[in-house]
């Protein structure tokens, strides 16, 4: 993905100049079932009955390997969804080119392509077009557990979907922390517990994750950014000697990762590590992606995002998490 997202910077200004010659993908069609679709289990959605189209695409005979997690099992790389509304986190090229790009007809087309890898896991983002994207994905047969970005009252989105789980999105969490108002963010993951869902705390700060555990809050996982990307003025400043960079909440430092992977070695309970490429700016995935899996633990997982404009990131972050987690 990093690859993806440097390579198109260079073509930016062409693409803005109205040269498209996006990449199709391949026409695939949502599984019906079989070793890449999800089956039972709370977590688990389908969607209503559609009339049969074409013959379904097989189930790939790359799987990325599962983990259980609360009462299913899901995939240990998780389908991101920053990339399918313009998050880029690079600059607002990149994100605009994004937003046009991602129709809701390529939002779905990328969903059944991650089922047909054993991909069976979707972070989904609660806002925008998130809700009726993914009701089309589960319309035209597709099936997701949802690890669900929870702002503001989730409840609609639990009782549309019944999602494995929630978590407090880590911006908010991180925003929540630097203002002294943590006792906030534990109100609402007892209120989320309420509703009958795994719950998490989201944070780009390994600092937060520390204190959640020492506190022993009642929670079931993190969500963790590896890269601090919510530093404060204060904070940046104090890094980088009294320098300043431009869009310091884009600033990723390659020592951040080991920090986050060590706070999430350290607690028992699941983390999903994400922005592992550090929003494209890696230059060797491979690496990032072993690092990534052989600093967590067997019950953690990675959330990536998926911009397949010009090679097939679903089959190649499948491949390589394959082969890292099976040795193969």
């Amino acid at each position: 993905m990093s690859n993806t997202r440097r390579n198109f910077l260079h073509s930016a200004a062409a693409a803005a100049a109205g040269i498209t010659g996006a990449v199709a993908l391949s026409g695939q069609v949502a599984p019906q079932g079989g070793p890449g679709a999800p089956s039972g289990g709370r977590g688990n959605v389908r969607g209503p009955e559609v009339p049969a189209g074409p013959p379904p695409q097989p189930a790939s005979e790359i799987q990325v390997p599962k983990m259980k997690f609360g009462k299913v099992e899901i995939s240990r790389l998780i389908a991101g969804c920053n990339t399918f509304y313009g998050f880029a986190h690079f600059n607002q090229t990149l994100g605009t080119v994004m937003r046009e790009y991602y129709t809701p007809e390529r939002v779905c087309d990328v969903l059944h392509q991650c089922n047909r890898f054993g991909i069976n896991t979707f972070n989904y983002y609660p806002g925008g077009r998130g809700k009726p994207d993914f009701e089309r994905f589960l319309a035209e047969g597709g099936k997701m557990h949802l690890i669900v970005q929870g702002m503001g009252d989730p409840s609609p989105i639990v009782k549309a979907f019944q999602p494995a789980a929630v978590y407090h999105h880590g911006e908010n969490t991180d925003r929540a922390f630097q203002n002294g108002a943590m006792d906030d963010v534990k109100e609402w993951c007892k209120k989320v517990r309420d509703m009958g869902t795994l719950v998490g705390v989201g944070t780009h700060k390994p600092e937060v994750i520390a204190m959640v555990e020492e506190q022993g809050w009642d929670v079931d996982f993190y969500a963790g950014c590896v890269y601090n990307r919510t530093r404060t003025h204060e904070e940046w400043s104090k890094v980088l000697n009294g320098e300043l960079v431009e869009m310091q909440g884009e600033c990723y430092l390659q020592s951040d990762p080991a920090r986050m992977y060590k706070v999430m070695r350290a607690t028992r309970k699941p983390c999903f590590a994400f922005k592992i490429l550090a929003a494209g700016r890696v230059t060797n995935a491979e690496q990032a992606f072993r690092t990534a899996y052989e600093s967590i633990k067997p019950t953690d997982g990675v959330f990536i995002g998926l911009f397949p404009r010009t090679k097939d990131e679903i089959r190649e972050n499948a491949e390589r998490v394959h082969r890292l987690l099976t040795k193969a």
